[in-house]
């Protein structure tokens, strides 16, 4: 096991220094290629060294901030600069978007008129044309809906942390030398495993199993990864995590053959873990920030307490279809994703998330518990920092979408996770790698081989082909494309 003695700080992994990563903010390419440069009330010199500070992972900004001197003006102007390109940016892929479905609406026209007329030949073209508008459509209302306000939120978190943070830190050390950081909400942290968080834990279970079976009657939950050394070192790592938590349900774990980047905790304690997060974790303890995450909806029953309100909404919906609509983050078909940020839709179920205000309350809220669960296991409770900052700028392929499926504001949720990291006991020795976790990454990178090969039928949480045997859409942007590039390229007239 690979330990690291704590130090105040996590030390970034390698996934960090790639540069080329899609929802990093390079906007200021887009300014120079996309639209005319908005009006800059600071020097370009200070203008390109504040970009240059904003590009930092959070937990390496963190440290720094109270370093950084930019003024006021300076940070309102690049406040104004990111709103402006923004929106031009927004603006024209909204058009594309809207142009797309014009051809969409065309297409369909055609085939009404003329599909009685129709050799196979010309209706399997006609398919395919239709096939690749209602992608291309759907990919560009991801980017507009869903990747660019990502995008935009996590460089103006950044650019609030160089602004507001010193003081934000120097608040929390003062409560720390007072003792009122205790009085936190669940901050009873010494009490954990024998506290309550929330009453009746157990009565979720069957809203657990009924969820998983509509799941799977509708077709959309991916096998189980059939290597049992993967799922025996999931399982053993998560069992550790539910020992030092609040759950008082047994807890159990399935990883789902799946290249989504996402988990999620059903009513009950059915953990599913979904291949493509365990391809994009580098280290143990991102693995087990991310796990403490998802047992913490289950240990503050988030999916009843949702069901409470959608009952007192007059909206009718079971439990089990609250269960499934609030924790599988996107299902069912790539242009769902793009309702993410507003609400769901996908099972044939419609519901806005944030009208029932359950966005930021419950992620914060898990955020909090999982990084004292994460903690009290012996892991670097900055390992979820360092996995949610990953994302947040490599966000820009739909399989990872569903991670920002209902967040907070970027800057709010990394600075209450922050303080309570700061809150909590120090640790002589914090997990952040183990052998273990380098050996499943060597098994899973067989796995994920197999699974390509042989996946084209399995169940997906991603869209379907319709009509086989069509040319293969040429992709709109790429995962590894920097968001300047993208509204470059797809802002041309």
């Amino acid at each position: 096991m690979k330990i690291r003695k704590e130090t105040g700080r996590a030390v970034p992994g390698p996934a960090f220094l790639v540069p080329a990563l899609l929802l990093m903010l390079l906007t200021i390419g887009c300014q120079r290629r996309v639209a005319p440069p908005p009006p800059m009330t600071m020097a370009p010199e200070i203008h390109d060294e504040l970009q240059k500070q904003m590009r930092q992972p959070y937990d390496e900004l963190f440290n720094t901030a109270a370093g950084l001197k930019f003024t006021s003006t300076e940070i309102e102007a690049m406040r104004k600069h990111l709103r402006q390109t923004q929106d031009y940016c927004s603006g024209k892929v909204g058009e594309r978007a809207r142009q797309r479905e014009r051809e969409i609406d065309g297409f369909e026209k055609e085939l009404k008129q003329s599909s009685k007329s129709l050799d196979e030949a010309g209706r399997h073209d006609l398919h395919c044309r239709i096939q690749e508008a209602r992608t291309h459509k759907a990919e560009l209302d991801v980017l507009d809906q869903n990747l660019i306000p990502v995008a935009f939120d996590n460089n103006r978190a950044r650019l609030e942390l160089i602004e507001k943070w010193p003081a934000e830190e120097k608040q929390v050390r003062q409560e720390m030398a007072s003792g009122a950081y205790q009085d936190r909400r669940w901050g009873n942290v010494k009490d954990i495993g024998f506290r309550e968080i929330e009453k009746n834990q157990k009565d979720d279970i069957k809203r657990g199993e009924d969820a998983v079976r509509e799941l799977r009657q509708q077709g959309v939950m991916p096998p189980e990864l059939e290597n049992k050394d993967i799922q025996d070192y999931v399982n053993t790592i998560a069992q550790r995590i539910a020992r030092n938590s609040d759950l008082q349900v047994p807890l159990k774990v399935r990883v789902l053959d799946s290249k989504e980047v996402n988990a999620f905790a059903l009513p009950g304690g059915l953990l599913f873990v979904q291949r493509g997060l365990l391809e994009e974790a580098d280290d143990e303890a991102e693995l087990a920030g991310v796990l403490a995450h998802e047992m913490s909806h289950v240990a503050a029953r988030h999916s009843y307490r949702l069901y409470k309100k959608v009952l007192a909404s007059s909206i009718l919906y079971t439990a089990a279809q609250v269960a499934a609509i609030i924790f599988t983050g996107g299902a069912v078909g790539i242009g769902a994703y793009y309702a993410l940020q507003y609400g769901f839709y996908g099972l044939g179920f419609a519901l806005d998330l944030n009208l029932l205000g359950v966005s930021r309350d419950y992620e914060l809220e898990a955020d909090q518990l999982g990084i004292q669960y994460a903690w009290k296991s012996g892991y670097d409770p900055e390992g979820f920092i360092r996995f949610f900052d990953k994302l947040a700028r490599k966000e820009g392929h739909v399989i990872g979408a569903s991670w920002f499926r209902t967040h907070p504001v970027f800057y709010d949720r990394m600075v209450a996770s922050k303080r309570e990291i700061m809150f909590l006991p120090a640790q002589a020795q914090a997990i952040v790698q183990t052998r273990d976790f380098e050996i499943m990454k060597q098994k899973l990178t067989e796995e994920v081989k197999k699974s390509e090969a042989a996946g084209v039928k399995k169940p997906s949480l991603l869209v379907r082909e319709k009509e086989e045997g069509c040319a293969k859409p040429k992709d709109l942007y790429k995962p590894a494309e920097p968001i300047d590039a993208i509204c470059a390229r797809l802002t041309k007239d």
